[in-house]
């Protein structure tokens, strides 16, 4: 578990660091909510490889929806970025996505 755990917070920080990146400094960007909904979404999915059960994963879940809250406003503090909620919206649809399948793959 110690490996998944390591991942997990290596994937963490390159989505923290991406997010947090001033405007000019990104690329363009094809679809930047299908980015959000992947990055949350891969995060819970190794969350849930960390997590020892659904109760577990319950907590993980909600930490990575409060940390893209966190996340969005800091981005008010770096230039050329702003709070958006439609990019909150895409992490926690990536997020319930993530731990619907997790569910499902559980409960086979």
């Amino acid at each position: 578990m110690a490996w998944e755990l390591l991942f997990f917070l290596l994937a963490l920080g390159a989505v923290s660091v991406g997010c947090l990146l001033p405007a000019a400094w990104l690329p363009p960007l094809p679809n930047d909510k299908l980015l959000h909904f992947l990055a949350y979404g891969g995060l819970t999915l190794l969350a849930g490889r960390v997590a020892s059960g659904w109760g577990e994963l319950l907590y993980w879940v909600a930490g990575l929806a409060v940390a893209g809250w966190a996340i969005e406003l800091l981005q008010n503090l770096v230039p050329g970025r702003s709070f958006s909620w439609r990019d909150l919206g895409a992490n926690v649809a990536g997020i319930a996505v993530a731990a619907g399948v997790i569910l499902l793959i559980q409960a086979i």
